[in-house]
């Protein structure tokens, strides 16, 4: 009877030194890298003109790499700079005439002032002022009558907003251009994220600042630097392009990796394995 008792007691002992050391190996073991997959993503610019006018240059094409200010495509000036000349030499017109104006008021003034009134009416004064008046508002309207003709013919060349990727080459020269018609689809090289999903389980490891590495299938012997931007405040069910089977039946959160590539070597939709380090969890707690 008393071997069973010592029998027994070995193995309580023997079971509780078991699963203290299966709970320290948990605690202890608890991994130091979140690895998410998802894919790169990158913002969009449609360009149009605001004329309506005829395209009569595309001076890139699909694949070329822009720079900010550069000089993409251009519309017929044909008719627009003979306006733009008119309506310079309208607003001189009416500058002369604004000035010679005001020669006559003052005259017509001097003559009312120094007679005190005997030797011109007051509606003759009135007159003067009048027509002065609406002779510096002749110029007003010249002036901006040639600002906004200036402005179209500035728009008649199409530049780019920013360094850029040409995605799309939408028009050719001889289309009509509108402001509703994109001529060229640009994607903006920088910034660049892969969109990934967490789980709530590892949301709380996660902060903005955070330093991570991307991973594709194109570079497999390369790591491209990155940090975690975004994080949503918001759950949804797993989108249908995460590539990872055991989030799908869970709500997620949407993170943004930011990504450094200098080399513009991503591309829109390339799949992506991102790789953050943790800090390592204490035991206990």
């Amino acid at each position: 009877m008393k071997r069973i008792s010592i029998v027994a007691a070995l193995v309580v002992a023997l079971a509780a030194a078991g699963g203290w050391a299966w709970w320290h190996y948990r605690a202890g073991s608890a991994p130091h890298e979140l690895t998410l997959y998802g894919n790169v993503d990158l913002r969009e610019v449609d360009l149009a003109f605001n004329n309506n006018e005829r395209i009569s240059e595309v001076l890139v094409q699909e694949g070329d790499h822009v720079r900010k200010g550069e000089v993409l495509a251009r519309v017929d000036t044909s008719r627009l700079a003979p306006q733009v000349d008119q309506a310079a030499a309208n607003l001189d017109l009416a500058k002369v005439n604004a000035a010679n104006d005001r020669v006559q008021y003052n005259r017509v003034q001097a003559v009312w002032s120094s007679t005190h009134g005997r030797g011109i009416s007051r509606q003759d004064v009135d007159n003067a002022q009048a027509t002065l008046d609406g002779a510096l508002a002749q110029v007003q309207a010249n002036a901006a009558q040639l600002a906004l003709l200036r402005q179209e013919l500035a728009d008649a060349v199409l530049v780019a907003p920013m360094d850029a990727t040409v995605r799309s080459r939408l028009l050719e020269p001889g289309d009509m251009a509108s402001p509703s018609k994109p001529v060229l689809d640009l994607a903006i090289t920088d910034p660049k994220w892969v969109r990934v999903y967490v789980g709530e389980p590892d949301l709380g490891r996660l902060h903005p600042g955070m330093t991570a590495t991307v991973a594709v299938d194109s570079f497999p012997d390369r790591r491209f630097a990155g940090w975690v931007g975004f994080i949503s405040s918001v759950a949804e069910f797993t989108p249908k392009t995460v590539e990872t089977t055991d989030l799908r039946p869970s709500l997620v959160y949407e993170v943004r990796v930011f990504v450094k590539d200098p080399g513009d070597d991503l591309r829109l939709g390339m799949p992506a394995t991102v790789h953050i380090t943790l800090a390592p969890a204490k035991a206990g707690g």
